[in-house]
């Protein structure tokens, strides 16, 4: 060897080493994320991160040290591991273990192992919660609360479960829902309730009149999957609707129903900023009642609404199995699968392509998916306006959104999945806005899935940030390019029998009357505004 060749060699070698460091470091995997971080024996965890492996082969997770049994290892890519946990102690570190890499550690902790705080001593005034009847069950199961001093009737009050939208973002608390079924009884000592969609174990709260109660914990448990919320947005808005009475004589009055935002697991902190004028009823099922009294000819009335609401995106992951039995029969699978004027699932053409298209599953789930992607391959979704309902697009092979969200609830509900139509508005990256309709189906123990048709078929708006994985990414997930103003459908009632209604069909609500003009109104002309963004926040 040459003197210069001798003088390189340790060079070479040096720069071979670093080269297989780096490799090592790169194929070494790294936990981003672990959700929930508290949990028990039998519990569902998530580890998100990379270099997992895209299959399990000999690699193996330790909790504290202590790897589960291979039957525990439920999904496992090379980004995320499913898992059921062991028994370990009060507390560990969660470890990736791939060849001879082991990835960073992240801290779980059980929760048997958490302090019981101590409640003090009970004065006999305020709200007390003694005990919560099962302690622990998946979404949609009825727990009854006993105490003292809830109150004779609900009126305002209400029971908060914790919110815990996964990783980055702050624990809440999240109400239980009317549509839900959420409240089943209520009395000075006993309450029961259901757990809502989107809860998490931790903290339960009564919160009414005569103050709050202290926390009680509730464990969330069995349930078969996980659902994350992330990429929070903040929306300002406004919108409007403009009278015009052309023949009118005394006495006469004009109601509008004037859809509100709604408040779910994913659209949270929803406030009215301002009113042009005072609400007859605020909240008239999920609407604001306006009132107009004695309106003469030629004069007009004119109602601008300002809201404020947080909307987060959703990520589900749902194991294929079967939903648990929940401790008592669920009216959301009675009332939700049932036929109505816009979701005609008892037609026989609707049952007969429904079980034709998801004859081969057997898992609710599974049945949804085979209904999603039958619709966008088959529907021919398209983004302008069309006539009709359910029956015409399957005639004519032609869908817009509004036709495409009812269709899949059709589907749905004629193979017993409890589904419901879903409508607001889409905001592209001019904060335009469109009226778009989308759906959700519940699981048993799991709760409400989303499913985006139209968006799914790729028919947005021209200037939405449509996502690439399009197809993939809105069944189960959702954007938070959106703001919902109806979940399910919402029938009104007319204030006066004699009143003449008025609905909008198509618009950013599914609501059966919108107007009502009563008494000496012969003639009047009214303008609904589109929603106008005022104000967004990204963080």
């Amino acid at each position: 060897m040459t003197p210069s060749l001798r003088a390189q060699a340790p060079l070479f070698g040096i720069i071979l080493f670093l080269l297989l460091c780096t490799s090592c470091r790169d194929n070494r995997p790294e936990i981003h994320s672990i959700y929930p971080r508290i949990g028990s024996m039998g519990d569902t965890i998530t580890i998100r991160g990379s270099g997992f492996g895209n299959t399990r082969n000999e690699s193996f997770v330790t909790i504290a040290g202590t790897p589960p049994t291979s039957g525990a290892y439920l999904h496992w890519t090379d980004t995320e591991i499913s898992l059921r946990l062991p028994e370990f102690g009060e507390a560990g570190l969660v470890r990736i273990h791939r060849g001879r890499s082991r990835s960073n550690g992240a801290l779980f902790t059980s929760q048997t192992g958490l302090p019981t705080p101590l409640l003090g001593a009970y004065d006999g005034t305020e709200i007390r919660i003694s005990s919560i009847e099962p302690a622990s069950g998946p979404v949609g199961t009825l727990i009854s609360i006993m105490g003292n001093n809830f109150g004779s009737s609900r009126d305002a009050s209400r029971v908060y479960f914790t919110w815990n939208p996964g990783p980055g973002l702050a624990t809440e608390m999240i109400e239980a829902q009317d549509l839900d079924f959420g409240y089943e009884f209520w009395s000075e000592r006993e309450i029961r309730v259901r757990v809502p969609d989107g809860a998490s174990s931790g903290n339960l709260e009564l919160v009414g009149s005569r103050g709050s109660s202290r926390p009680a914990f509730f464990e969330v448990s069995g349930m078969g999957g996980t659902k994350t919320y992330g990429d929070k947005r903040s929306y300002a808005f406004s919108y409007l609707v403009d009278f015009r009475f052309l023949e009118t004589s005394l006495p006469n009055d004009l109601y509008a129903w004037v859809p509100r935002p709604v408040t779910s697991s994913s659209q949270r902190g929803v406030q009215l900023l301002d009113s042009s004028v005072p609400p007859f009823i605020e909240n008239y099922r999920g609407s604001s009642l306006f009132q107009f009294t004695d309106a003469l000819p030629l004069s007009g009335w004119t109602i601008r609404v300002s809201y404020v609401a947080e909307v987060y995106s959703i990520e589900t992951n749902i194991l294929n199995q079967a939903p648990p039995r929940l401790n008592t029969a669920s009216p959301i699978s009675a009332a939700y699968t049932l036929p109505s004027p816009l979701v005609p699932s008892d037609e026989d053409s609707i049952r007969a392509l429904a079980t034709q298209i998801t004859r081969l599953e057997r898992f609710p789930q599974g049945r949804a998916q085979r209904i999603y992607e039958w619709l966008i391959n088959n529907a021919g979704i398209q983004g302008e306006a069309l006539s009709g309902g359910v029956l015409e697009a399957l005639e004519e092979g032609l869908a817009d959104s509004y036709q495409g969200a009812l269709l899949f609830c059709a589907l749905a509900r004629a193979v017993d999945i409890p589904a419901i139509p879903v409508a607001g508005v889409l905001v592209d990256r001019n904060q335009n806005t469109f009226p778009h309709y989308w759906a959700e189906f519940w699981i048993d123990g799991f709760g409400w899935v989303p499913v985006d048709p139209a968006l799914g078929a790729g028919s947005a708006p021209h200037d939405f940030l449509l996502r690439e994985d399009h197809v993939q990414y809105y069944f189960g997930n959702l954007d938070n390019q959106r703001i919902t103003f109806s979940r399910a459908e919402r029938p009104l009632t007319q204030i006066t029998p004699w009143g003449r209604t008025l609905g909008r069909e198509r618009d950013f609500a599914l609501q059966s009357i919108w107007e009502e003009a009563a008494g000496g109104i012969e003639s009047y002309s009214s303008l609904w505004s589109g929603v106008t963004i005022t104000g967004m926040y990204i963080y």
